[in-house]
């Protein structure tokens, strides 16, 4: 972990990168993975789209009730609240995630870009009014103006938030260490973030379990630990 530790330590303005890897090390399930409890009692590819909620509303609510309820098993982990205390200590600027559990934000980080949104948030659909996170759980899913409640992320069909986008690309760009924590950088437009910052100078590390096609461009690439035990370490040395 010493040359982690090292680009850390003289770096001016590291960012982070987060992606699955980041919250299933707190045992949350991938989204994506089939053999998991998401995809034996629904099909997430048909439910987690914009048209579901004008055409399947029942069954769109169920899907995200019980989202939630499985996001509330969870919590951040080790991993999350060393990013936290780094981020207050000035030894991290900021994170550009793509998941939407909103661990970072549980964990204590401020400058969080969350590219998909999150489930911090429920609004109204048609009149984008706020409902709070325990009255959607509890089964509140229609507003007074007759719209249907909603989680606070992006659903396939949807635009992406294009001011997230932005700040990030900017944050990115400011960048002189980039980290990437869990991500197999295969989803666009996400995974330009690492491309803008090495394109402007900045280190590229990337802590995967598997390989990415993104490796080639790093200047180092982690494989063999958890990102919790990789975090672990340098914090010890840091």
């Amino acid at each position: 972990m010493e040359p982690l530790t090292k680009l850390i330590q003289t770096a001016n303005y590291p960012i982070v990168f987060t992606g699955a890897g980041m919250s299933t090390e707190s045992g949350l399930p991938d989204f994506r993975s089939k053999d998991r409890g998401l995809w034996e009692k629904f099909n997430p590819t048909e439910l987690a789209n914009v048209q579901a909620l004008y055409h399947n509303k029942e069954e769109f609510t169920e899907f995200y009730q019980y989202r939630l309820s499985t996001l509330n098993k969870y919590e951040p982990h080790k991993g999350h609240l060393i990013l936290a205390d780094w981020e207050k200590r000035g030894i991290i600027k900021g994170i550009i995630t793509q998941n939407v559990d909103a661990f970072h934000h549980d964990a204590g980080n401020e400058n969080v870009m969350e590219l998909h949104g999150s489930f911090r948030t429920f609004h109204c659909h048609e009149c984008k009014k706020e409902f709070d996170r325990d009255d959607y759980f509890a089964g509140q899913s229609t507003c007074e103006c007759g719209g249907t409640i909603r989680p606070g992320i992006v659903l396939f069909g949807e635009q992406l938030p294009q001011d997230t986008f932005q700040r990030a690309e900017e944050e990115a760009a400011k960048a002189d260490l980039f980290i990437v924590f869990g991500s197999s950088l295969t989803v666009s437009p996400a995974n330009m973030f690492p491309l803008v910052a090495k394109e402007r100078g900045a280190k590229l590390v990337i802590v995967n379990r598997e390989p990415t096609d993104y490796d080639r461009y790093a200047d180092l690439v982690i494989q063999d630990k958890s990102i919790k035990e990789v975090l672990v370490e340098v914090a010890k040395q840091l």
